[in-house]
């Protein structure tokens, strides 16, 4: 017999979404199998598996040790081993740029150059640093694997929301869809912009070319909206404080260009090279929260939310871009 004390990162979750990361060789039929045979068990009594999992709950399960192995998958961890050891090799095994963090979150300043999460390739990304960075501080999680929460295109550095629990994972999910987060970004573009723009319209991959454009019509899932507010204007270009009022992939490159005002260093939608950037003048400087949540949020996410507030009480977490400091660019964080 197995018994699991449930933890703080496994808090808030379905019983059949834990038992499926605790035995990923199981498959979903076998473990519904085992509920209704009692042979899992919560809290010493059956369940179905749809039951919300509580800290300290506990499941049993009543499986040989040999059965148990095989259906973890911890007879595949010499393997795991190895290709984990292959990600740390990358580039030295680099470390998160951390911003904040405490016990549920963490806020990392992802480069330019880096993938948010992995994209099939062997190129190592945020995702990948995290889940390093966390393994090695508190060990292998078996049921929950700290996650990237939002993404920035591989050319623009910033603010990446990192949940290191299955609660912090919901609070940025519902943070994200129901705006109670505003995302902001610095840029650099071409031309003068002189007062402050509300740009909208629709926005239409092109998917051998890896590009957007933005339309006037379409359908509403692809509609996106973005608040321009100039800051200076020197040497030809514009400084800028973008929000994201929604967001799409390429929507700020995209948006900017169609109105006559490519990113400096963006050559892929028209911009022309910048001091030797290799990279579009672009990045995610800010996250502001709303400081008070509606009822209807689950107790654990607004307990991660007073977490947040009681270390930063203005819900505002801010970097200081690298492209703004190669640039030698005077710009307040605050």
């Amino acid at each position: 017999m197995k018994e699991k004390i449930i933890e703080r990162k496994d808090a808030g979750q379905r019983l059949d979404k834990y038992l499926n990361k605790l035995l990923p060789e199981a498959g979903t039929s076998f473990i519904y199998k085992m509920l209704r045979k009692k042979n899992i068990v919560l809290n010493g009594k059956k369940a179905g598996g749809n039951e919300k999992l509580n800290e300290d709950d506990t499941v049993r399960l009543y499986f040989s040790d040999e059965t148990y192995e095989k259906l973890s998958g911890h007879n595949n961890a010499v393997i795991n081993d190895k290709n984990n050891a292959d990600v740390k090799n990358k580039k030295n095994h680099a470390l998160p740029k951390i911003i904040y963090e405490d016990a549920d979150i963490l806020f990392m300043h992802k480069p330019a150059g880096m993938l948010s999460v992995p994209d099939g390739s062997k190129n190592e990304s945020a995702n990948d640093i995290l889940k390093l960075y966390c393994e090695e501080r508190y060990g292998r999680q078996d049921t929950y694997s700290p996650s990237v929460c939002n993404r920035l295109d591989r050319n623009t550095e910033g603010l990446l929301m990192c949940a290191k629990t299955y609660a912090a994972s919901r609070f940025f999910d519902e943070c994200i869809r129901r705006h109670f987060v505003r995302k902001y970004y610095l840029a650099l573009c071409e031309g003068e912009i002189k007062e402050e723009l509300i740009l909208d319209g629709y926005i239409k991959k092109d998917e051998r070319s890896n590009k957007v454009k933005v339309v006037s019509s379409g359908d509403e899932s692809r509609h996106i909206k973005t608040r321009i507010v100039p800051l200076e204007y020197s040497d030809g270009h514009s400084l800028l404080m973008v929000e994201l009022i929604s967001g799409k992939s390429h929507q700020i490159r995209a948006h900017l260009a169609s109105v006559g005002h490519p990113l400096a260093g963006d050559v892929k939608y028209g911009g022309h090279p910048y001091r030797g950037l290799k990279h579009q003048a672009l990045a995610a400087v800010r996250l502001e929260f709303e400081k008070v949540l509606p009822e209807d949020m689950p107790e654990n996410i607004r307990d991660i939310h007073a977490a947040l507030l009681k270390s930063i009480p203005s819900g505002h977490v801010s970097v200081l871009p690298e492209f703004a400091i190669r640039l030698q660019i005077n710009y307040n964080t605050s």
